[in-house]
């Protein structure tokens, strides 16, 4: 490592200290954004619903929870304003880029088991 390398790693470190936070961890790291909107999208596919679901047949009872199940498709508000909104958009995007991969992910691995299963059957 050069002199010039390691004063530029030592003043970011110092930078760091000031903050109250270590300088690996700085927000605006070009791929901070990518990482956080990939996996909120993730959690977003897998936590929602379910959570939606749960709460519907907690507070109307399963049979009325069934009826209400189109309405989590409001939620899909969330992702489309942070596309929309300048400050978000490269947040957003991979927001969107983590629900797709999520439901894809799903929705392949359950057809390959029903697959897999049907065939094992007969």
């Amino acid at each position: 490592m050069s002199t010039g390398e390691r004063a530029v790693d030592e003043t970011a470190e110092d930078e760091g200290a000031q903050r109250g936070r270590p300088a690996w961890r700085d927000r605006e790291h070009p791929t901070f954004a990518a990482l956080t909107g990939f996996y909120a999208g993730l959690l977003y596919v897998a936590l929602v619903p379910g959570g939606f679901i749960a709460l519907m047949s907690l507070l109307f009872g399963t049979d009325r929870a069934e009826e209400l199940v189109p309405f989590v498709l409001v939620t899909l508000v969330v992702p489309i304003a942070l596309v929309v909104n300048q400050r978000t958009r490269r947040f957003g995007k991979y927001f969107w880029l983590g629900m797709v991969l999520s439901a894809v992910v799903v929705i392949g691995v359950a057809a390959a088991v029903l697959w897999f299963m049907v065939e094992r059957q007969s």
